[in-house]
Order: C-alpha cells, then structure tokens, then sequence
C-alpha cells in the first residue's frame, strides 16, 4: 500500500512540473525588428466619387508587419480632414472606407483631394489622389443651414446693445455649405443678446415639425464656433410641444425641453443630442415639465435659439450652423 502511495506522489509530482505551453498575441520579436516593406501599394479604388449616390471609395495597402498607419484626406480647395487609422498588416475593407464624412471642418466640397497615408517609424510618406463629384447627403429635416439667407416665417428679437451682429456670412470658416450665422454684441443689463425662433409653420404646411413620434429615435444636431478671448457664450435651445396641436404654444400646459450649450471651446464642435434626453430647465436647472411630461417630438411647435452671456464680462461671440434632425447621431 505505501509503494502505490508512492508511485501516485511521484506521478503527482512530474505532473506539476510539466511545461506549460505558452502562446502570445501580437507579432513576433523578429517581426517587429525587421525592416518595414509595402508588400501592396497604397492605392484608391476610385479616381472620383459621387458621394451623394451612395458610392465610397476604399483605400488599401500591404504592409510585411503589423504597423500603426495614418490616412489623412485634405481636400484642396476646403481644407477639410478626414483621419483614418489602424494599427494592422493591411488596409483593406475592414478599416479603408471612407463615405465622405469629415473629421476635422469644415466639411468637404465638391473639390480634389489628395490622401496621405504615414507609418510610425517610416519617413515616407504615400500618396493618391481623388476627386469628389458630388459630397456626402445628411438624411434628416434641416431646421437652419443659412444658405438662403433668413426665412421669412423665422422671427429675431436683438437688443440695442454695443457692436450686435446677428448676420449671416459667407467666408472660409464656413463648416457647411458657405454661410454660417454669427451672433456677436455687447449687453451690459441682460444674458439676452439675441434669439431667434424657428416655428413648425416654416418647414411645412402643419403645425408641428414633421418629425417621427418615437424621441429614443430623433438626435437634434449643430455646429458652433468657439470664439477665443471674449465672453463665454452659452446657446439655450428651447424646444416648445404644441401637445394639442392648435397652433398656440401655452407656456403654462404645453411640455418645453432645452439644450444649454456652453461654449467653452475655440473653433467648430458638433453638438448632438438625443430628445428623449432633452431635460426641462428653469435659469438651467430641471425643473418638472408643465405638459404631459412625455417627450413628442412630433409636436414640436417652435424652436427658440438665444445667445446669452454674463453681462458682466463684456462682449461676447459665437458662430452657429447646420441645425438638423436626424435619426441616429450626425456624422458629418
């Protein structure tokens, strides 16, 4: 019996000190110190696109490692940046798509392009060129993109400040299309600069925007302009149900939800949010809704945009564009 005890511990004992089997994710030593070769040529599959078609054009190239890579899509007349990278052996369909959307704004136009690709630790860079024909289409109700200068039905209030500016302009910094609406001016007695209301009447014959009923499925979107060294600019989006749809916003039984943006960067940031997210705010705090409390954005009645700023800190700016709705978050 003690010489099967021992048999069984001796057993035991060769057992643990088996050798263990060990794998490793990544590349091998010997991959990642040989020298970088471009096993396929970096190339576009087209030499122009319609983006508003649908078509995309799809990057690839062969690497013999795995590599952090960088494409970089300037076009040549906007200056618009598009940014795709990866950290992979090839660029191919899984990770070389571009369908026309912008990284850095503004967004691209109908223009020439030239792509970049970069390596970390190559000192070449690869180079293609393409043309667009026609730019990527957001799907959704545009509520202001300012191209038309102001629609007749919106209405504008502006106080009798110093150095107001409430105008639409048309110049390079532009993110979308050419025109853009700048909000400017110095008002020492109020938060109110200026606002502007845009009514359902405006978008259509009814009087409700003609937005789905299900607000999980409805992202209200834009792009603002930081402007550096003046008085922080807060955007206050009020968005006003008519829950009755008799035409009449009532303040005091119709549900209203906001969007306060403070604007506490420099340059162009998209704002998205969803409008089942969308709080009740008084002097930027929750307060309960006076409505149904129920999200609709189908009876959205009005939209009020006001520029305010603490009217203790002087002038203040800001730049705004491209107001839309739409059915899952921008990408622009």
């Amino acid at each position: 019996m003690k010489k099967i005890f021992y048999i069984a511990l001796a057993l035991i004992s060769l057992w643990s000190c088996r050798k263990e089997t060990v794998t490793f994710d990544g590349p091998s030593i010997k991959e990642m110190y040989s020298n970088f070769s471009m096993l396929e040529n970096f190339k576009s599959s087209k030499d122009s696109v319609s983006f508003a078609n649908g078509e995309y054009i799809l990057f690839t190239a062969k690497f013999n490692k795995m590599v952090n890579w960088k494409i970089t899509v300037t076009g040549q007349t906007s200056h618009a940046k598009k940014e795709i990278t990866g950290l992979t052996n090839a660029i191919d369909g899984s990770n070389g798509l571009w369908d026309g959307s912008t990284t850095y704004f503004p967004m691209f136009k109908a223009e020439n392009c030239r792509a970049e690709l970069t390596i970390e630790g190559v000192p070449d860079t690869f180079i293609v060129t393409t043309k667009i024909k026609s730019v990527k289409v957001n799907t959704g109700l545009v509520i202001a993109d300012f191209e038309n200068g102001f629609n007749p039905l919106w209405t504008k209030f502006i106080q009798s400040g110093a150095n107001m500016d409430f105008k639409i302009k048309t110049d390079t910094l532009a993110p979308q299309g050419d025109d853009y609406l700048n909000m400017a001016g110095t008002v020492d007695w109020d938060w109110l600069i200026g606002l502007i209301d845009y009514p359902a009447a405006a978008y259509g014959s009814g009087k409700t925007m003609p937005l789905p009923t299900n607000p999980g499925n409805v992202y209200f979107n834009c792009l603002i302009y930081g402007v550096p060294n003046t008085n922080e600019s807060h955007v206050l989006f009020q968005f006003k149900e008519d829950e009755n749809a008799d035409g009449t916003i009532t303040a005091s039984s119709d549900d209203q939800y906001d969007l306060e943006v403070i604007v506490n960067w420099v340059g162009w940031k998209l704002v998205t949010v969803k409008y089942a997210d969308l709080p009740c705010l008084n002097n930027g705090q929750p307060v309960t809704p006076n409505g149904n409390g129920q999200h609709n954005p189908d009876k959205i009645g009005k939209i009020s945009m006001l520029h305010l700023a603490d009217p203790k800190n002087g002038f203040a700016s800001c730049k705004i564009d491209y107001l839309i709705f739409t059915d899952t978050p921008l990408k622009p």
